[in-house]
């Protein structure tokens, strides 16, 4: 494809088991994943976890599994255990709307001993730290089963029980990103991934993204939202045409304009640089030197910014790599790079 490695969390030789349990996974992003509103009654989640049964005691009848992350109303204490009401099911749904979807709701107790409430002190680094290592478990071949959909709602209750705290932009921009990579290893493993036309191929489910840019506007984590939905509007294979490539380097130059100080302007300048390089060979292909002069003329120029903005990254050197291969008339596009 014309798009440059995606870089993640989750390594895509590292995920075999995602692609392979897929249907299962899509199904848990379903799981307990929007917020409600019980008025009068606090919330809280698990940081491992725990069966809910009919009494306070661990030879009572179980009712059902709450995972890490899992959204739990607090209705009453009894020292070792707290009596909870939780959705087993709820449909994905706009977490920013009030609309509620049906689940079966479940009343029973917990032991206290995993549960975090939005009163307890520190809550919010208690829950990223357990979602950071659901997160690293998810990355290991052997790692926990589900750890990544474990980290995915862990991260999210931060911003949902949390929501004034400094950890709350980065959890949810984590959630959407943990859940953007699930979605994207189906939609790349699909045959429609190499069509031309990005309209012709599944997308991934932007809403995430989108919630991220609108809650926390201006912030890192809204840049870093902002850059994983151009990857919607991608070319899958060029076919040796200028389209794609020309449209996509404006596309990446524009985010770089508009994000200067994203952690992936430098990456989203030298995808330009790239696909300018692109068009210089296709160019050259077709006899039409004029067109590729000037493809080659904006790589450089784009280059140099990133070698402006952002000495220190490593996109500098890579993009200046670039120069000299089209100086020395290397071939870029049809390398591996492509």
């Amino acid at each position: 494809m014309g798009n440059t490695c995606h870089r993640s969390r989750f390594p895509l030789r590292k995920m075999t088991f995602f692609a392979t349990n897929l249907a299962f996974f899509l199904l848990l992003s379903f799981l307990l994943f929007s917020p409600r509103a019980f008025a009068g009654n606090p919330r809280g989640t698990l940081v491992h976890d725990e069966t809910i049964r009919v009494a306070p005691a661990n030879d009572a009848a179980k009712l059902g599994q709450a995972e890490r992350g899992h959204e739990l109303v607090i209705l009453d204490s009894s020292r070792d255990w707290t009596h909870v009401e939780a959705i087993l099911v709820e449909p994905k749904k706009d977490a920013d709307t009030e609309e509620e979807a049906e689940g079966k709701i479940i009343t029973g107790w917990v032991p206290s001993r995993a549960l975090v409430e939005m009163s307890n002190p520190n809550g919010d680094k208690i829950i990223f730290g357990e979602a950071a290592d659901s997160e690293d478990q998810a990355s290991r071949r052997l790692g926990r089963r589900n750890a990544a959909q474990d980290a995915m709602r862990l991260y999210y209750r931060i911003y949902d029980l949390f929501p004034n705290s400094p950890l709350a932009a980065e959890g949810l921009y984590r959630s959407a990103d943990i859940r953007w990579q699930i979605e994207r290893t189906d939609v790349m493993t699909r045959p429609s991934a190499r069509q031309r036309e990005a309209y012709m191929r599944a997308q991934i489910d932007e809403q995430w993204m989108k919630l991220v840019i609108k809650k926390f506007p201006g912030t890192k984590w809204a840049d870093l939202a902002a850059f994983h939905l151009l990857e919607n509007k991608l070319c899958g294979d060029w076919e040796g045409a200028s389209k794609c490539p020309d449209k996509e380097a404006e596309m990446y130059e524009k985010y770089a304009q508009e994000h200067p100080e994203s952690p992936r302007a430098a990456e989203a300048l030298y995808n330009a640089v790239y696909r300018q390089g692109a068009l210089h060979d296709i160019y050259n292909a077709n006899g039409d030197d004029k067109k590729a002069g000037e493809a080659k003329g904006k790589a450089v120029t784009i280059a140099g910014t990133i070698a402006t903005k952002y000495p220190q990254s490593d996109y500098a050197a890579r993009a200046a790599s670039l120069v000299y291969q089209l100086q020395e008339s290397i071939p870029i596009y049809g390398t591996d790079r492509q």
